[in-house]
């Protein structure tokens, strides 16, 4: 399906010809070289790009095929997979957050529909089908499609809109990214680079957010599945995720875990300093950590009585995947050649930096992983306040949340109860004061 990348611009009307050769070409080639395929968009027959027609979003029979190699054990015929992808589109949300919300919890967790033929008994009527496979062995059962000028019909109007780039998992889309020519301007303006600010413009209005215009301009249903959304001029970069406004689209400054020398030699680079695009491109869009973000590190949160999605800082994600190393590879105080326990460490946060987000990305991560999945996490505060505010968030993580105080058995101390709580079967997250447990 690779096909190559086209040295001259396949768009020679574009606003300045260094858009595509200093910034579209080179991080479609990086997207190449991390293992994603390439198919350069058509303007005139849409069945070139696996669709119907121009309003798709979705490349169906990538989606088919993706779900049979998936869900292989289930065996699953033709209609049940129709049934699986009518489910996958479905939603009672009329539209924006609230329906990226209902299916990205689709995209993540799969859907459960009646089987056409086969199954025995009567609970083998209904089978659950996955759209993703999120294990690190069946990455394989996936694919990853970057199309650029990737033409989208407004629908109900005439006329159209063409993203420089789509991510596609699995025929799904998942990341927009709009690239603009850094010789726009050079002057800061706002608070944003001229051709950052531009991209983050035409974001917006692709997706229905500016909320400057009234009147539907953009093409929102080709967001329901977004999970992020990213301006680059290749010295600049910022991500931020559907819904997001301008003063949240953040750069993203790691490679974490590899190292800028390893993405250099990866995209042919012979000097010792990546650019904004490049630590972007290869620390959040690796095939491995574009999953990785999508099923542990995507959050969803009502904020002053506002629904908002949130992805992770480039911070949140190393801390957690260093923390998750610690957990699973250090050794014990009776293993350690140094005779203290190795599993520990510190993570420090600002005031501010979110480290309440961190502690449920780093929960979700626990809970899918085999070896550390029936561990308590005990969060271990020193003001009430803080703790509530930690408990609001730890929700997020949809298990039981064990407040300081809950469940206190008659003449218990406070010590006594997390003794008793983590002498309990089942994992939980239990919250408990230091001052009432220092001994």
């Amino acid at each position: 399906m690779v096909s190559k990348i086209p040295e001259f611009d396949p768009d020679p009307g574009r606003e300045t010809p260094n858009e595509w050769t200093i910034v579209e070409r080179p991080l479609l080639q990086q997207l190449v070289a991390m293992g994603w395929e390439y198919m350069r968009g058509d303007l005139d027959y849409p069945q070139k790009t696996f669709r119907e027609n121009f309003r798709d979003v979705l490349l169906r029979d990538q989606l088919r095929k993706a779900i049979r190699k998936i869900n292989a054990s289930e065996n699953l015929d033709d209609i049940t997979i129709d049934r699986a992808i009518r489910e996958f589109e479905r939603s009672d949300r009329p539209g924006g957050l609230d329906r990226n919300r209902e299916l990205t919890e689709k995209l993540i967790k799969g859907v459960s529909v009646p089987r056409a033929t086969g199954g025995d008994g009567p609970h083998s009527r209904n089978v659950t089908v996955r759209f993703v496979d999120f294990d690190p062995a069946g990455q394989d059962n996936n694919t990853f499609l970057a199309i650029n000028q990737f033409r989208i019909d407004y629908i109900g109007r005439v006329g159209f809109v063409i993203p420089d780039i789509i991510l596609f998992v699995n025929g799904i889309p998942l990341v927009v990214i709009e690239c603009k020519s850094p010789s726009l301007a050079e002057t800061d303006d706002g608070g944003f680079w001229k051709p950052i600010e531009s991209g983050i413009i035409q974001l917006l209005r692709y997706s229905n957010q500016r909320d400057e215009v009234e009147l539907e301009e953009g093409v929102e249903h080709l967001f329901h599945w977004n999970q992020l959304m990213v301006s680059s001029c290749y010295y600049a970069a910022r991500v931020a995720t559907y819904g997001a406004d301008y003063k949240h689209y953040v750069e993203w400054k790691d490679t974490y875990p590899f190292i800028e020398a390893e993405v250099l030699a990866e995209i042919g680079r012979t000097d010792t300093k990546l650019r904004s695009q490049e630590k972007l491109v290869a620390g959040m869009l690796r095939p491995a950590h574009l999953l990785d973000i999508l099923r542990h590190f995507i959050l969803f949160q009502v904020e002053d009585g506002k629904l908002i999605k949130l992805c992770p800082r480039y911070q949140q994600y190393r801390a957690v995947r260093k923390a998750m190393v610690r957990l699973a590879e250090g050794k014990t105080r009776e293993l350690s050649d140094r005779r203290r326990d190795e599993r520990g460490g510190i993570i420090w946060h600002t005031q501010g930096s979110g480290k309440s987000i961190t502690m449920v990305q780093l929960v979700w991560k626990l809970r899918t992983t085999p070896t550390l999945c029936g561990f308590k996490v005990v969060v271990v505060t020193d003001r009430t306040s803080l703790e509530q505010q930690l408990q609001e968030t730890a929700k997020l993580t949809g298990e039981r949340v064990r407040p300081d105080n809950d469940d206190m058995q008659p003449g218990e101390s406070s010590s006594d109860r997390v003794k008793r709580i983590l002498g309990e079967e089942g994992p939980d997250l239990v919250f408990c004061m230091v001052q009432k447990n220092q001994d």
